[in-house]
């Protein structure tokens, strides 16, 4: 899979675009074309077509209109790319009040972002080891740090639990895109899959040779009913997440 890097376009322009301090009027006369409208067109093909296919051409035929036209509101496609991290990465659900505390607070944290991940799977095209310097992004970490803050960790830590917790959301998405997106791209189910494989999974898992794989395997296979659960890995890696964070959190006030 491709990986594309933010931040490749100028780095002026980037900031202008995403801070919108400045956007230019069409000089063809049509006020509907804006930044907004051609970042809302981007953000839509690629989630209807993957990042893949995205393109400052792609785009203007989206709007339907000319590939130059674009130019006058958007510099070029590493400039649009990061306007369209910066704009989805604030969709994501902010409530001040969250109760339950800490715990609660980053569970929900890592929801919103696991949601977003599948509204928008292009968003995992991209490298996340170079940060959109947008409005949206900066609220969307201060918010979830200011979701630990104040419960004894250091201000690295309070960096590190959020890190960890956005990079294991990362992960377990990835995996639950692929396993959506695997019927369409090999045209077979779940569970005509198993039912393929049954046979040869019966000969390979020998009992005597394998005897902890094999009934791991069996019991796994049969509660989860897919040879891999997104939903559960999920849910249990989440609250093994947490569980850690919480046992740095107990330390820190037992100091």
């Amino acid at each position: 899979m491709t990986v594309e890097y933010p931040g490749k376009g100028d780095p002026a322009r980037s900031l202008a675009l995403l801070w919108r301090t400045s956007e230019r009027a069409s000089r063809k006369g049509k006020p509907e074309l804006g930044v907004g409208r051609i970042v809302r067109a981007a953000i839509d093909v690629a989630d209807a077509e993957g990042l893949q296919a995205l393109s400052m051409r792609r785009v203007a035929e989206k709007l339907g209109v000319g590939t130059m036209s674009l130019y006058t509101y958007v510099p070029g496609k590493p400039e649009l790319l990061d306007v369209m991290l910066d704009t989805v990465y604030g969709e994501t659900a902010r409530p001040e009040d969250v109760p339950g505390g800490w715990r609660d607070r980053l569970e929900l944290i890592a929801r919103e972002n696991f949601a977003l991940y599948l509204r928008h799977p292009w968003l995992l095209q991209v490298a996340s080891s170079r940060p959109v310097l947008g409005p949206n992004v900066t609220a969307k970490y201060d918010y979830e740090l200011r979701a630990i803050d104040g419960i004894g960790l250091t201000d690295l830590e309070m960096d590190s639990v959020i890190t960890l917790v956005t990079g294991f959301v990362h992960g377990t998405a990835r995996g639950a895109v692929e396993a959506a997106q695997a019927e369409s791209l090999t045209g077979m189910t779940d569970q005509q899959w198993w039912a393929a494989h049954a046979p040869f999974l019966s000969r390979i898992s020998d009992p005597v040779l394998f005897p902890t794989a094999s009934r791991v395997g069996q019991a796994a296979g049969e509660e989860l009913q897919a040879p891999y659960s997104p939903e559960h890995a999920f849910e249990f890696g989440l609250q093994r997440v947490l569980d850690g964070v919480e046992v740095l959190v107990n330390s820190r006030s037992s100091a």
